[in-house]
């Protein structure tokens, strides 16, 4: 099946506006972020590039800021796939609801840890891929692991959990919680990213 022609027709928005609202939150929450601009198409077309997109029904992406990746998943993922999109701040989830509007996503305001919860809430099943860039370097260690855990839980036997991170830090903890882990690395990104694909 070939991946659906996206249903926004407005032109993208602005980069400038994209930077500045980005920015300004970057400087509200720090630990939120991670970086002070949005990934780079080089890191996205890294780690999207590791989708089946003809078999993928069911997609979730954490922490999607100002939607550089949630943008191009619409534009590759199926006319009859979903994608659930969950944030915590409240600036972004108005953001990618007005810009981004698309009948294939739900946004969610809340947090990543309560995946489990949200799917149910949709009767949606398992999940093909999980997309995530939300720093966990900078999460109470709790909060990181109850993450982690959740989404083994809801990925299927073939779906990836797909991240990156600006440190290495995470792949012990990666590599306790999963029981596949590979390691990639996308030096045109600010900052430098390590990406990992991870199998339940």
């Amino acid at each position: 099946m070939k991946p659906a022609e996206p249903t926004q027709r407005q032109a993208p928005p602005a980069r400038q506006h994209q930077m500045a609202l980005f920015a300004r939150n970057f400087f509200k929450h720090p630990k939120m972020l991670g970086s002070i601009i949005p990934s780079s198409r080089f890191l996205v077309r890294r780690m999207l590039n590791h989708i089946d997109w003809q078999r993928t029904r069911v997609l979730v992406e954490y922490g999607p800021g100002v939607g550089t990746f949630t943008r191009e998943i619409l534009r590759q993922m199926p006319a009859d796939a979903a994608l659930i999109v969950i944030e915590t701040n409240e600036d972004f989830v108005d953001y990618i609801q007005r810009v981004y509007p698309d009948p294939r996503m739900q946004v969610v305001h809340g947090s990543a840890a309560d995946i489990e919860q949200i799917l149910a809430e949709r009767d949606l099943g398992q999940v093909d891929y999980v997309i995530a860039g939300i720093p966990f370097s900078t999460l109470p260690g709790h909060v990181g692991e109850s993450i982690l855990n959740a989404t083994r839980k809801v990925i299927s036997p073939a779906g990836t959990f797909l991240l990156y991170q600006f440190s290495p830090r995470l792949l012990p903890t990666l590599h306790r919680t999963f029981s596949k882990v590979s390691r990639e690395f996308e030096p045109i990104n600010f900052l430098p990213a390590h990406f990992y694909r991870c199998k339940p």
